[in-house]
């Protein structure tokens, strides 16, 4: 029961800082949005910002086995890796097949498929 209720306080965080990424970026505050993704990726999901960026999937595939989080954090790194599709075609070169990934650990490791997630990888099929 505690592990469940940090488990869910930490993504009702995660979801205010994601919220607050977004609202950045509608205020055309790209950098500021930039640095507080970046922040959160290393931080709260422990991801170095290089192998997030680098055109590498097998050293993320490596990070995201290594990682072992919870399915609901999984969950929320996949909201964090959607909405920062669309930037660029470089950049959504470089998300999409990582956000990919994490669908599809959720399903095979997890047994976890939401219907939102299978609609998203279909979406993301077009940046692959």
């Amino acid at each position: 029961m505690y592990r469940k209720d940090l488990i869910t306080s930490e993504i009702q965080k995660l979801a205010e800082v994601l919220a607050r990424i977004m609202g950045l970026k509608l205020e055309g505050k790209l950098k500021d949005a930039q640095e507080i993704f970046n922040e959160t990726m290393e931080n709260s999901f422990t991801l170095p910002i290089d192998i997030l960026e680098s055109e590498e999937h097998t050293t993320f595939e490596t990070w995201l086995e290594k990682c072992d989080f919870p399915p609901e954090k999984l969950d929320s790194l996949s909201e964090f890796l959607y909405y920062e599709l669309g930037i660029s075609t470089e950049r959504n070169q470089i998300i999409a097949p990582k956000l990919n990934l994490v669908y599809q650990y959720l399903a095979d490791q997890h047994k976890i498929v939401h219907l939102v997630n299978l609609h998203r990888q279909k979406t993301i099929q077009q940046y692959i």
